[in-house]
């Protein structure tokens, strides 16, 4: 299943940030052990990301996104440029 996504993506909670990252690393042919040994955390970091735990440390879920090629963006609600 190619799942690559759009230029954006709405992110409502922690266990849909999650199944994004999951699909994200699956897509890239990685396992979870990959990203924590590139992204200098353990394993049970990964898993807890990608179960979508609401508790993890923003700074290392950040620095994850980014060895990803990921990127938060913020905006106002409402501001989606065309977007439904």
């Amino acid at each position: 299943m190619t799942s690559q996504i759009e230029n954006s993506k709405r992110i409502r909670s922690s266990e849909e940030l999650g199944k994004l990252v999951q699909q994200i690393r699956r897509d890239q042919s990685l396992l979870q052990s990959d990203i924590a040994g590139l992204a200098g955390t353990g394993n049970r970091f990964i898993v807890d990301l990608e179960r979508g735990k609401p508790t993890l440390q923003l700074q290392k879920v950040l620095d994850v996104l980014d060895l990803m090629g990921l990127e938060v963006i913020i905006q106002r609600k409402g501001s989606h440029h065309g977007r439904p």
